[in-house]
């Protein structure tokens, strides 16, 4: 899956427009304005299209967490590495970060896009890639769990019968 396509999916599953998508990476020290956000959200065969490299989306996912969970406190944390590999599972781990998924969640998540997965299955995902019962997060594993996102939200926005 192509990072333009994530963006366009997360969009989506998270209810969000160009100005607030640009506020998002402005959280990660990138500045972008809301013109150029709609550029990085068109299909790559429309005119004006920009492609999204890992770092323009290693930032907006840093921007998420940030957004959503606040900003932290700087440690003496080790910067990450200039050529860090941003892999589906580094973006399914700030995903649920940003989003503040435990076990259970991702599961429930998962399970409305018609994805049946174990706690194991799941913390595979989650361990160093050098660990025995590391696993690969594959695209459509991602693309299931942003479609699970989206029809999540589009379920809690939904008005109830007491409502109508």
């Amino acid at each position: 899956m192509t990072n333009n396509d994530l963006l366009r999916r997360l969009r989506y599953a998270l209810n969000l427009n160009g100005v607030s998508i640009a506020e998002i990476f402005a959280l990660s020290g990138h500045a972008i304005e809301p013109l150029a956000v709609l550029k990085l959200l068109k299909k790559d065969d429309e005119y004006g299209f920009v492609p999204c490299d890992n770092t323009l989306m290693n930032n907006f996912l840093d921007g998420l967490i940030i957004s959503r969970r606040g900003r932290q406190e700087q440690k003496a944390a080790p910067e990450q590495p200039r050529c860090f590999a941003f892999t589906n599972n580094l973006i399914l781990r700030k995903l649920r970060i940003a989003l503040e998924l435990d076990d259970e969640k991702m599961i429930a998540v998962l399970k409305l896009a018609g994805v049946t997965v174990s706690k194991p299955q799941l913390s595979a995902m989650f361990r160093s890639v050098e660990h025995r019962n590391y696993k690969e997060c594959g695209d459509q594993f991602l693309r299931n769990f942003i479609r699970g996102l989206t029809l999540g939200s589009s379920k809690a926005t939904r008005p109830t019968a007491e409502e109508k």
